[in-house]
């Protein structure tokens, strides 16, 4: 069917439309999702949060609406890496009454190049574009349009063939995850299939995702942000962007933890917490950071990462991921003493050497698709399932 301009409702984008952020910021455009608040946003100048914040992982227009036609316009920043192929375009997942029902991109929108041997990035401007989709049932149904994990994205309109209100509270516990890039998504399919979002479906929880690629660092601003936001349930991954970006040692690092779950804990003093240390990585596995890029890899047309340090440097205090694994594992038996809700899940639970194995990580450190639905299943498996830390005790 065509629809004609007279044929479209033009809803205002409003906060109680937008669930899975925490900050609506108004530009030139329209709204811009972030899922950091501008408080935390001014203590950093870091470009690699302030980007990552700003691409709505788990972020979704939610609406409840007779329309069998929506339209979304947006402005996204589409990232390329100078010498490497072409990334596919952000995805946008639909769902009707929580089933899946559409997928589609938008063309178009800013471009960001990043040159990895530099370190540099150049922003160009680009057009707004429209994602439709059409031919969904014309009874009233909950409506979710799922943002791409991976692109920044501006909101501009929103428009449906009939009218549309907001989603009730459908009871759901509310759950609240943190960790880096791979919580993030990169290299997930599509925003419905990040780790995460798999495992809150499974788990049957509205799930805000603070999955901060490159920037799962422990930071104050983060750990009051956490402390901040109202949750049923809180996951925190830690550990893989600390070695990545080689950013402190053993002394220092246990004194952070403590801090980062203690900060958590005045907001949140008894609300199940789940500790989950890396997944295995082998680049890092016994050799420290800092994370680089491969160029002999990128040369021939390939994103890799390989690990610069040295491995006799552990001697000194530097971190690896088993270094790492045994710190958070005996932070948290120390705590728990006296924190029946604090938990530890190791991430070579979720991926480990088995995987690795049938499943290489394909850039060397960023899992794919197939393997984040592998990690959002056991995790649902291991948190959600009976007797585990996020089991429902009022079922």
């Amino acid at each position: 069917m065509d629809f004609t301009s007279s044929d479209w409702i033009t809803t205002p984008l409003t906060t109680d439309l937008v669930r899975g952020a925490l900050d609506l910021e108004r530009t030139e455009h329209g709204l811009l999702p972030h899922r950091l608040p501008a408080r935390a946003r001014a203590q950093c100048t870091d470009p690699q949060l302030h980007m990552a914040e700003s691409q709505p992982s788990g972020v979704r227009l939610v609406l409840r609406t007779r329309a069998t036609a929506v339209e979304l316009d947006t402005l996204p920043t589409k990232r390329v890496y100078a010498g490497a192929p072409p990334r596919p375009d952000g995805r946008y997942d639909l769902l009707v009454d929580g089933r899946p029902a559409g997928s589609a991109s938008v063309t178009g929108g800013n471009t960001l190049t990043i040159d990895m041997t530099t370190g540099t990035a150049e922003q160009r401007p680009g057009p707004v574009g429209t994602v439709r989709f059409t031919g969904l049932p014309a009874a009233v149904k909950d409506v979710e349009i799922w943002l791409p994990h991976n692109e920044t994205t501006e909101l501009v309109a929103l428009r449906t063939d009939a009218p549309v209100e907001p989603v009730p509270n459908r009871g759901r516990r509310a759950w609240l995850h943190h960790g880096s890039s791979i919580s993030q998504g990169t290299d997930a399919a599509s925003p419905t299939t990040t780790w995460p979002a798999l495992a809150a479906s499974l788990g049957g929880v509205e799930l805000m995702n603070l999955g901060l690629g490159g920037s799962a660092l422990l930071d104050p601003f983060t750990a009051r942000t956490l402390r901040d936001t109202p949750a049923d349930l809180i996951s925190v991954k830690l550990g893989i962007n600390v070695v990545n970006a080689d950013l402190m040692r053993l002394r220092a690092f246990g004194p952070a933890v403590h801090g980062f779950l203690d900060t958590i804990r005045e907001g949140h003093p008894d609300t199940p917490l789940l500790v989950v240390s890396p997944i295995l990585c082998p680049i890092h596995e016994d050799t420290p950071g800092p994370t680089a890029p491969d160029l002999s890899a990128l040369r021939s047309g390939q994103v890799r990462f390989r690990a610069a340090g040295d491995p006799a440097e552990r001697a000194y205090g530097k971190l690896t991921l088993e270094v790492v694994r045994e710190e958070l594992d005996r932070i948290v038996r120390q705590r728990a003493a006296e924190d029946p809700q604090l938990y530890h899940l190791d991430g070579r639970d979720l991926y480990g050497a088995d995987d690795a194995a049938e499943l290489p990580l394909p850039d060397d450190l960023h899992p794919d698709a197939a393997t984040h639905r592998r990690i959002g299943e056991r995790f649902a498996a291991l948190a959600f399932a009976p007797g585990g830390p996020f089991a429902d005790r009022a079922v």
